[in-house]
């Protein structure tokens, strides 16, 4: 750039050492001086990412220290080992498979939605030298000093770039610092380890901060509609938005604000991490549609995310019947060895279900939306769901929630494995307050849950307290969300 700089560096210690090395000839060396903020403004760049955007400021030296620095080499960017911690409060939605279930597994589309039962999750700057993750959902409230926590930054020192991959001799050290055996790998543990790992991964590089994280969820856990996959969504955006990876968007005036593109991206990077720490081997639909919302077509390992979906007013049933998706799913390769001649079909059907119903959404966002567009959605939805029946994944728990609401002229599928877990119900438009109540209190005379909900919503989003349901808001209150009062003169948190 044309700036040769030639100082003599004494550092008081009232100054702070700024490391670097500048372009020189063989054999010459000089003393460079301490450079002002002057110079520190005139190396920030316009530059993206993963340019030189300031020079690195470390801890406080003596008075006799004094560094002899070589020209030449580009200047050396180190980890900001002081930082200001921002508080951050963000939600991110569940997962819901319209179509495509089980017959993704054999090669054909399925179309992933997200769901409006959201995770939140509160992250908050504290000052007393602890580290907090606060978990009512599922009764876990855990605290370590930062002292106990900076036993292990040898081992994470320099971890802060996302891999395809999970460090799993970073993941032991942090199970064997938890005390965790195979044996005890439950809900509790596998959460509390996954926050573990993103922030220390995401801090282990510099001064770890003090600070609160505190979560609830409206999503029930082991349904399969992707709670952990939101969990990890914001446990991604609130540390990496604290850490000063990626700026928060919310502005003054927001309510709510979503991340660019490229900060998306690095969030779904973190919460697939998370997903493989719980999961093992996640195919990743759950965590994109937590961080992209709207619907996602998933075929063959490929996940693309549909630029416009309506958003569609469901039923969301519950049947709390516990099934295991590992059975499932080799039932229906049992199946499938056992009838190829019938089940191949079954396949393509579900297939071809999971298309027509593709183009019948991108319809509705181009044209106004009628009541054959949602006959035909409706139609999909029983067909589908007698392809899964036949498929061997069906419950009687399940055709219950298809028998009550027909009656009320509902029409619902399983979502996910089946074998129990949930069932989803399209509701029109049009359709009277007075059914919807009617049923869903009918369904919990079955002894099912039941939510008026919908899908096709955004994904993770940075929320202002305001834009918060007070329900939700009144628990993370609990555990340090500032509550927001009205004052004549303007809103004060």
């Amino acid at each position: 750039m044309g700036l040769f700089l030639v100082c003599h560096v004494c550092l008081k210690a009232s100054t702070w050492q700024i490391s670097g090395i500048w372009q020189k000839k063989k054999g010459a060396s000089v003393n460079v001086k301490w450079l002002s903020v002057f110079f520190g403004y005139f190396f920030q760049t316009k530059s993206g990412r993963g340019s030189l955007s300031r020079l690195s400021l470390a801890k406080p030296v003596t008075d006799t220290a004094c560094e002899k620095l070589d020209l030449g080499h580009v200047l050396a960017v180190e980890p900001v080992t002081e930082m200001k911690v921002r508080d951050c409060l963000v939600s991110a939605p569940g997962k819901a498979i319209l179509h495509g279930e089980h017959a993704v597994v054999h090669g054909k589309v399925a179309l992933a939605v997200s769901l409006n039962r959201r995770t939140y999750l509160h992250l908050k700057a504290t000052s007393d030298g602890t580290v907090c993750i606060n978990l009512p959902n599922i009764d876990t409230f855990l605290c370590w000093n930062l002292s106990e926590l900076k036993q292990l930054l040898p081992f994470f020192c320099g971890q802060r770039e996302v891999g395809q991959r999970l460090d799993f001799d970073l993941l032991k050290r942090l199970r064997d610092f938890m005390g965790l055996t195979n044996g005890n790998l439950d809900t509790s543990n596998m959460a509390t380890l996954t926050f573990l790992y993103i922030y220390m991964s995401l801090f282990g590089s510099g001064e770890l901060p003090s600070l609160k994280v505190s979560v609830w969820s409206e999503l029930p856990t082991g349904a399969g509609l992707g709670s952990s996959a939101a969990y990890s969504v914001c446990l991604a955006a609130a540390l990496l938005c604290a850490s000063g990876a990626i700026p928060g968007p919310l502005k003054e005036w927001d309510h709510t604000a979503r991340w660019h593109q490229e900060d998306l991206e690095l969030i779904n990077s973190w919460a697939f991490q998370g997903e493989m720490i719980i999961h093992g081997n996640p195919s990743g639909v759950d965590n994109t549609v937590g961080t992209w919302g709207g619907m996602l077509r998933f075929l063959a390992g490929k996940i693309i995310p549909l630029s416009r979906v309506p958003l569609l007013r469901i039923l969301l049933t519950n049947t709390k019947v516990p099934r295991s998706t590992k059975v499932l799913v080799a039932r229906v390769k049992d199946r499938i060895n056992k009838f190829p001649p019938i089940m191949i079909p079954v396949l393509d059907t579900v297939d071809a279900v999971s298309s027509t119903c593709e183009k019948v959404l991108t319809e509705m966002t181009r044209e106004p939306i009628t009541g054959e567009h949602y006959k035909t959605l409706e139609e999909l939805i029983d067909i589908n769901q007698h392809l899964l029946n036949v498929m061997g994944v069906g419950h009687p728990a399940l055709d219950m929630v298809c028998r009550v609401t027909l009656a009320k002229g509902l029409h619902s599928k399983l979502t996910g494995a089946g074998g129990g877990g949930c069932g989803i119900t399209l509701l029109r438009p049009e359709t009277d307050s007075a059914i919807i109540q009617s049923t869903m209190q009918d369904l919990k005379d079955c002894g099912f849950d039941c939510w008026e909900t919908s899908i096709g919503g955004p994904g993770v989003q940075q929320h202002s307290p305001f834009s918060i349901k007070e329900d939700i808001l009144e628990i993370l209150n609990r555990y340090g969300v500032p509550r927001v009062t009205e004052q004549e003169d303007g809103l004060t948190l």
